[in-house]
């Protein structure tokens, strides 16, 4: 991913498995990209009262597929034709600016997460893709258990991989969302080019608010960059393909920074109610806290620590007030890289950390 969204409530609540695109994608690609543009998607035309992105009323949509079809060879026809079934979302614009990580509590969030039954099909997953799992510690260093709650936050295992189709969701924020639409742009022109090379149907991919979409909720730039073709088919498929999706997030990790043997939080003591303002509480940048700087603030690490090893403390908020702490590590940086935020990094770790108490037994 770089993913650097919050995951979405709806997305990670929702029970029911999404209807995998990528295989009927295929089809209608294979179809799409040979036949008339007229004849490429089962997608709906938008409507009278639905605002899309045809680059005839939108002069930037035009000037993107001007610059795609010169530096990435993109059809500029086939472009146009995507980009005039692509609608605007308000339900996209409505969810980025209400994450879930920027209103709840510690406790609120974990809720969401840490139960039961994601720990018991977060077991069942890696017995089902036991090889899968063995080879992607092998060769990157990621424990299964960190590849699993990785997937097991993200989608439950692939049971909800996202209900907005990924062109409206890019589009919007594309064209539609100022704070960040520098960036949303450049992950749109990503997706429009990996769904060319993949032989995809850009129309019928569903995923996040945000983009991110597959087991793995991958954007496009982390798509192209991270995804590994695991299986050996000879197609990086991260939305239909549970191997991919497994040694794609092990290659993420490993490709930013992961340490083997290193664990993610070590616990700590600190103060009760209230986070010092002189150290970099729930900071998602690389730990930067070092032994005396913890000790003169108060927070007590309840493992050695060496010497000259930094951290992040990492303070969890309740409802009656109180404070968690706990000390990041490298391997909780890395885990922030894959979405920014301090609640997110802690809840693959617990959630790892019961996935691996729970394969004991």
């Amino acid at each position: 991913m770089l993913r650097q969204f919050p995951t979405m409530i709806d997305d990670a609540a929702t029970t029911h498995r999404v209807a995998s695109p990528v295989a009927t994608a295929r089809r209608r690609a294979l179809r799409s990209w040979l036949l008339p543009v007229v004849l490429l998607s089962a997608a709906p035309l938008a409507s009278a009262q639905t605002e899309n992105y045809a680059p005839d009323t939108h002069p930037r949509v035009a000037a993107m597929i001007d610059q795609l079809a010169e530096h990435q060879q993109l059809d500029a026809d086939r472009l146009a034709e995507i980009m005039s079934h692509a609608q605007r979302s308000q339900k996209v614009l409505d969810a980025m600016s209400r994450p879930a990580e920027h209103h709840l509590r510690w406790d609120q969030y974990r809720k969401i997460f840490i139960q039961p039954q994601r720990v018991n099909q977060g077991v069942e997953f890696i017995a089902e893709h036991l090889d899968d799992f063995e080879r992607a510690e092998r060769e990157y260093g990621v424990p299964r258990e960190i590849i699993a709650a990785i997937l097991g936050v993200e989608t439950s295992y692939g049971r909800s991989k996202g209900n907005i189709r990924v062109i409206d969701a890019l589009s919007t924020l594309a064209f539609d969302y100022p704070p960040r639409h520098q960036f949303f742009r450049k992950e749109l022109e990503a997706y429009l080019t990996l769904t060319q090379q993949q032989h995809l149907d850009p129309l019928a991919i569903k995923g996040s608010y945000a983009g991110a979409f597959g087991y793995s909720q991958f954007i496009p730039s982390s798509y192209s960059a991270y995804a590994v073709d695991f299986n050996g088919n000879g197609v990086r498929d991260l939305v239909d393909e549970p191997s991919d999706a497994i040694g794609s997030v092990a290659n993420y990790f490993a490709e930013h920074g992961w340490v083997h043997g290193v664990p993610v939080a070590l616990p700590a003591r600190g103060p009760e109610r209230e986070m010092p303002s002189d150290l970099p509480v729930n900071s998602i940048d690389a730990p930067s806290a070092t032994n005396a700087e913890l000790r003169d603030n108060g927070v007590q690490p309840l493992v050695p620590l060496e010497r000259d090893e930094r951290v992040t403390p990492i303070a969890l908020d309740y409802a009656d007030g109180h404070l968690d702490w706990w000390l990041g590590t490298t391997n909780f940086h890395v885990i922030t890289l894959y979405n920014r935020s301090h609640l997110y990094a802690m809840a693959v770790a617990e959630l790892a950390e019961q996935i691996k108490e729970a394969l004991k037994h």
